[in-house]
């Protein structure tokens, strides 16, 4: 892409810009890489209090039945993805995986079940590609609703929920990956605990028309700064989240990345429904595959991103002697990859990091978030 003429703009773009946001291209988008605070406060600050992400790039859909029955659109998807979607309880979200008949990952997603309907989210550079995957393969029996009319914010941190909490009193009832419908400020919006930093946090869909007015309502709250594009990069790597089209692609099975975690019993070898999705041989672990470990954190509740999301291997930024490579990879923006060079602090090998070392340190993967 050439021009920034040729970029979208999301719904808050003129937000961004007003905020101080350094506005680059990103995902065929025009988006906010950086703000005035710089990618280290940014990164700092999420970690300590809570952070206002645009990600309105990413991709809405709606997945309805057209026999009017949410369980046909349930096993609907479940032909694209090697994970238990009938199973998905109403107001409930998980982890997911479209793959090809190669048993590669042509996208990472979230899948909500809202009760009369599916509600899916995908990465921002495959959406166009994804619904017309999903209109081919399952568009005869589900409708299918690609938005842009609605925008996607994600609030993350510890303060998380104190600052939601004042806009909306009963989102401390909601437990990680639950997915609620709620107003926040006149706005009728689809809130789920979810998110991809590592923290506690929210992802939020607003109407496009009054995104904005939301946005700043939350900014207001002294506990919250907006956060760009680097910041989110370097918390991801941080907490070990993998990136499709960094970590993971279409040469890469489930298995091969690490995400067999994602795939159910009921979808594995000897599952009552195993395998009917693209590439099952190849990417389907045996039922009696070992479970994954439970991560050790302070507070489930305090942070269920990590707790739930992601699995016991330490961060390779806190252990080694020795750095590891980062991804050479021209999405990641430079000022990310400074930083994220810049947490690594090396461990003395003579000694076994302590308890009191390993008290903030992320895993390396992430768990199933329900998920």
């Amino acid at each position: 892409m050439d021009g920034s003429s040729e970029l979208k703009k999301t719904p808050l773009h003129a937000l961004n810009v007003s905020l101080g946001g350094r506005m680059v291209p990103f995902a065929g988008y025009e988006m906010p890489v950086q703000y005035t605070a710089g990618v280290m406060k940014e990164h700092l600050h999420t970690r300590a209090a809570a952070g206002l992400f645009d990600v309105s790039h990413m991709g809405q859909v709606t997945v309805r039945a057209r026999s009017g029955d949410n369980a046909d659109a349930a096993r609907a998807l479940e032909t694209l993805v090697p994970v238990d979607v009938v199973g998905l309880g109403e107001g409930r979200q998980r982890y997911a995986l479209f793959t090809n008949d190669e048993g590669g990952i042509l996208d990472d997603l979230m899948i909500a079940n809202r009760g009369d309907h599916f509600y899916v989210v995908v990465n921002a550079a495959c959406k166009d590609a994804d619904f017309a995957h999903m209109q081919a393969k399952i568009g005869d029996v589900c409708e299918l609703t690609l938005h842009d009319d609605r925008a996607l914010v994600a609030l993350q941190g510890p303060h998380a929920e104190a600052v939601l909490a004042e806009l909306w009193a009963d989102i401390s009832s909601m437990k990680f990956m639950d997915v609620r419908a709620c107003d926040l400020h006149d706005a009728d919006c689809i809130v789920s605990r979810s998110g991809y930093t590592g923290e506690d946090g929210f992802e939020i869909s607003i109407p496009a028309t009054l995104a904005e007015t939301v946005c700043r309502r939350l900014l207001d709250h002294p506990d919250v700064l907006p956060i760009g594009l680097g910041a989110r990069d370097s918390l991801r790597l941080e907490a070990g989240l993998c990136l499709y089209g960094n970590d993971i692609d279409t040469s890469t099975t489930p298995v091969e990345g690490g995400l067999e975690w994602a795939i159910q019993k009921v979808r594995r070898k000897g599952g009552e429904r195993e395998g009917s999705f693209p590439g099952a041989s190849a990417c389907a672990p045996a039922r009696c595959s070992p479970p994954m470990p439970k991560a050790r954190t302070s507070s489930a509740r305090s942070r269920p991103a990590a707790s739930a999301r992601m699995s016991m291997a330490p961060s390779p930024w806190a252990t080694s002697p020795n750095p590891p490579s980062l991804p050479a990879r021209s999405s990641m923006p430079a000022c990310a990859e400074s930083f994220c060079r810049s947490l690594y602090r090396p461990c003395p090998s003579s000694r076994t990091p302590s308890n009191a070392d390993n008290s903030r340190r992320l895993p390396l993967h992430r768990e199933e978030r329900t998920c």
